[in-house]
């Protein structure tokens, strides 16, 4: 079993979003921003298969429709900056969205088995999102499918501002 040490040399120590252009956020989208980054920095799996290892700090971003990721290493190279196509997760961020919408509107006023229901479409969606965006990543960085899901949860925070402009 491999010490503490070296298994940080495949993770992510912190975590950044690009906040210039948010102007508000619902407490919901607010409260899973702040719980995504928690658990991915709590717990992740994140190895670039080419550059330094880390602990990584990640900074991510929506630039003209792509997803950008910023990854500095400890070792003070310069950072590595992966993007990602957004086009590939339009109808999954916009049926996502939907969901998210008719779960939080259910918790206010509907039972917890209908609840239940949504929250299944809810996290297949999660899921479905997750497993897209650690396939596109897969040729620079292998990630697990946690960590794949918290970073598919700030995609859509970071889309939410961006559709919310």
């Amino acid at each position: 079993m491999a010490d503490n040490g070296s298994e940080r040399r495949f993770q992510i120590a912190s975590v950044s979003l690009d906040e210039r252009l948010v102007l508000r956020r619902t407490p919901e989208v607010e409260q899973e921003r702040a719980v995504a980054i928690f658990d991915l920095v709590e717990n992740n799996r994140f190895r670039l298969r080419e550059g330094p290892s880390g602990p990584y700090a990640l900074h991510l971003a929506v630039v003209e429709r792509r997803l950008s990721l910023r990854i500095a290493a400890p070792d003070r190279s310069p950072p590595l900056e992966i993007t990602v196509s957004l086009g590939g997760f339009r109808r999954i961020v916009k049926d996502y969205f939907v969901v998210c919408d008719s779960y939080y509107d259910a918790i206010r006023r509907l039972s917890p088995s209908q609840i239940e229901a949504i929250d299944i479409g809810r996290r297949a969606l999660h899921d479905e999102g997750a497993d897209k965006l650690q396939q596109v990543l897969a040729p620079q960085v292998e990630i697990d499918h946690d960590t794949a899901r918290r970073l598919f949860t700030l995609l859509c925070v970071l889309h939410f501002r961006a559709r919310s402009e």
